[in-house]
């Protein structure tokens, strides 16, 4: 049956309940251009302002996973498990993670994306790596997860095609922050890419999309509701994303991050997380009694992150590109590091060319931010708390502004209010 753009937009509007009538069709419309882009922008914002309903925001997901394909993992002989994390500041984890996953017998098909503004974009940091490829044909992926068990490529253009129309929309008519909006637009590639199992990082903090923590747990308790209503066994753990994660932010920087914490070192926070979603991934695959903090120490997730590489066409062995031109951001005074912005830090990296402003904008390697110090360090005046790095110099000053209040200090002998960096688990 067709309907009317304004009827919807004005039910909506006026606080109503959208039909599953009503979903289907203005979503199809959309995606084939029989819905305006404006009409979407008013339905969007009063989505934005007036909420959706459990069964409206499973309705509207499921009519974006219809506009595209699905993705069919049921030939594996392996159980496949999928993370998802909203984004933050040093956020390297998917890196290690699959592969280490991938060590117990489970598939992991992570399907990524781009950096765009603070947070940085997991394809973009892979890609630092001499030779590899983020474009894997649907034949290939599954070859590789039978063969792997573990790979980080780009989603098909054909999964959820609604869902990438209405996010450069929204993104641009200040309609992003919608947890509605935000939980169908993840859940339904996720959904869509056929995962069994799926566990969601719900960042919380500064350097996060959601700043306070009951809107994270309102967004991780839609997105958990939406994946077991479609039959995917989903969980969401919520992250600290107040200070960066780990000592790095930028794309070779993390890389080379990532693979110290592969070699059974890295910075504790990262290895934290890392084991903490592990483990969730690994329950939900059926695999709970797993040990992966055994697998980083006795190099078997090593040899199944050289194997994932090596797979996608990189030299896990080739150095990773370095910046032409480095400067220190140094302590002011004595004292105990009590915060360090995850914010600051992620739109420093920016603007030394780790992250782009457009899709279409290309970014640096080897640019970012590299941390001497964090929350609990004892520094002492004129000693680097962070090293920028770019090879553009002219992006040091812009980089350095940002920083200017990112580090407080406090005399010696203060402490930091440290609780876990897992704050809360949601399960279904």
């Amino acid at each position: 049956m067709s309907h009317d753009a304004v009827d919807v937009i004005r039910t909506k509007r006026d606080g109503g309940q959208l039909s599953p009538d009503q979903i289907d069709w203005v979503i199809d419309a959309y995606t084939r251009g029989d819905v305006a882009e404006e009409q979407m922008s008013a339905l969007a914002m009063a989505i934005l302002l007036r909420g959706m309903t459990r069964a409206e925001v499973a309705r509207w997901t499921g009519a974006m996973i219809a506009s595209g394909e699905r993705m069919d993992f049921s030939a594996l002989t392996r159980p496949t498990v999928d993370k998802h994390s909203t984004g933050g500041v040093g956020d390297k984890i998917t890196l290690p993670l699959a592969p280490l996953v991938a060590v117990f017998d489970v598939a992991v098909p992570q399907l990524s994306g781009r950096g765009l503004g603070h947070t940085g974009g997991t394809l973009d940091k892979l890609e630092s790596i001499p030779g590899w490829r983020a474009a894997l044909s649907n034949t290939e992926m599954l070859a590789q997860l039978d063969d792997v068990g573990a790979v980080i490529c780009q989603a098909g253009s054909g999964l959820a095609p609604a869902d990438r129309k209405l996010y450069a929309l929204r993104d641009v008519t200040g309609t992003v922050e919608s947890i509605p909006l935000i939980a169908s637009s993840i859940m339904s590639k996720k959904i869509a890419e056929g995962t069994g199992a799926l566990v969601l990082d719900v960042k919380v903090g500064s350097g996060a999309f959601m700043k306070d923590l009951q809107d994270a747990r309102e967004l991780a308790r839609t997105m958990v509701d939406l994946g077991t209503d479609a039959g995917v066994r989903t969980s969401a753990l919520l992250t600290d994303m107040s200070t960066p994660l780990g000592l790095t932010a930028g794309n070779a920087l993390e890389v080379r991050e990532s693979v110290e914490v592969l070699a059974g070192g890295g910075p504790p926070d990262v290895v934290e997380l890392t084991l903490a979603l592990a483990r969730e991934m690994l329950d939900a695959a059926g695999r709970p009694d797993a040990d992966p903090a055994a697998a980083l120490a006795d190099g078997r997730a090593m040899d199944s992150w050289r194997a994932m590489i090596i797979a996608q066409g990189g030299d896990p062995d080739a150095p990773l590109p370095t910046a032409r031109h480095t400067e220190y951001l140094l302590a002011p005074a004595d004292g105990v590091v009590m915060e360090m912005d995850a914010y600051a830090v992620g739109v420093a990296a920016w603007r030394l060319g780790a992250g782009r402003a457009r899709k279409e904008d290309p970014v640096q390697a080897a640019a970012g931010v590299e941390l001497h110090a964090k929350p609990g360090a004892l520094v002492r005046a004129g000693e680097p708390l962070m090293t920028l790095h770019t090879d553009t110099p002219e992006r040091f000053t812009r980089a350095m502004a940002v920083l200017d209040d990112a580090v407080q200090l406090a005399p010696e002998g203060s402490r930091p209010a440290r609780a876990g960096i897992v704050l809360d688990r949601i399960g279904s």
